[in-house]
Parts: C-alpha cells; sequence; structure tokens
C-alpha cells in the first residue's frame, strides 16, 4: 500500500522544468557523442583494413591489381575527407565534454555542493549554469563552422 501512495505521490509531484532540461540536455549529447564515436570508430576501421589490404593485393599475382589497390586508396582518401568534413571526432569529444560537466552540475547541484550550497534558492542558479554549458558548446561549434571555410579558401 506504501508503495503505491509513494508512486501516486510522485506522479502528482510538478514538473520541474529545469530539471526535465538538464536530463534532456544530457541525453542529448551523451546520444550525438556516442553517435559520432561510432561514425568515427567505423570509418577509421575500414581505412585501416583498405590500406592493410594495399601491400597485400600488391603482393599477389592477380591482373589488375592496380585498379584494385587504385580503388582503395580512392576510398581511403574519400573516407579521410568525411571524417575532416563532418568532423566525428571532434563532435564526439566536445559533447562527451558538455554532457559530463552537465552530469557534475547535476550532482553538485543534488549534493547541494558548492557552488549551490549556501544559496537562498540555488535553482535559478542551476538553471544560469546549465543555459551557460549549453550555449558554451554552441559558441564552439559555430566558430569551428566558421572557421572551417576560411581554411579550406587558403
Amino acid at each position: 500500500m506504501a508503495l503505491f501512495m509513494s508512486a501516486h505521490v510522485d506522479s502528482l509531484a510538478p514538473i520541474d522544468p529545469i530539471m526535465e532540461r538538464l536530463e534532456d540536455q544530457i541525453a542529448w549529447y551523451d546520444r550525438k557523442s556516442l553517435a559520432n564515436q561510432k561514425t568515427y570508430k567505423r570509418v577509421k576501421v575500414i581505412e585501416l583494413i583498405a590500406a592493410a589490404t594495399i601491400p597485400l593485393l600488391s603482393t599477389l599475382p592477380i591482373p589488375h591489381v592496380a585498379y584494385a589497390t587504385g580503388g582503395l586508396g580512392v576510398i581511403i582518401t574519400v573516407l579521410e575527407g568525411l571524417l575532416h568534413l563532418n568532423q566525428y571526432q571532434q563532435n564526439w569529444i566536445a559533447y562527451r565534454s558538455t554532457c559530463e560537466s552537465l552530469k557534475h552540475e547535476k550532482f553538485t547541484y543534488l549534493g547541494k555542493a558548492s557552488p549551490y550550497a549556501n544559496v537562498a534558492d540555488p535553482h535559478p542558479l542551476l538553471a544560469e549554469r546549465i543555459e551557460s554549458l549549453v550555449s558554451q558548446e554552441h559558441a564552439k561549434w559555430a566558430s569551428v563552422q566558421q572557421q572551417d571555410p576560411k581554411s579550406k579558401t587558403t
């Protein structure tokens, strides 16, 4: 009976938009970090296999082996270009860093540790710090996006 009442009371508790936003952002950055990590590692594995296959193929008595090794070289070049263009490794690291910073902020807040320890109402401070972390990540991303076209034309 107590378990039912506890679950019922929890379902009636007001939704906290700040904690909801925090959980949403943690989940988003975690998901995007993992997706970028998986894509980066998959592409790198394909590149490694292709690169390791080139010397092997060149030693085999196969007709038109130059086409196969040349094709593998093209694949490696295209994959490396895609990695550079889409910034999978950089996004993976940046998203993971932001995710971990948001988790740190969450547990610092829940533990009532500094900077939340001596604040009368720490909730607005949490909101400010969450939005600051997210906007810092957005600013870094925008800065990288603006720098890329310039480096390609120089």
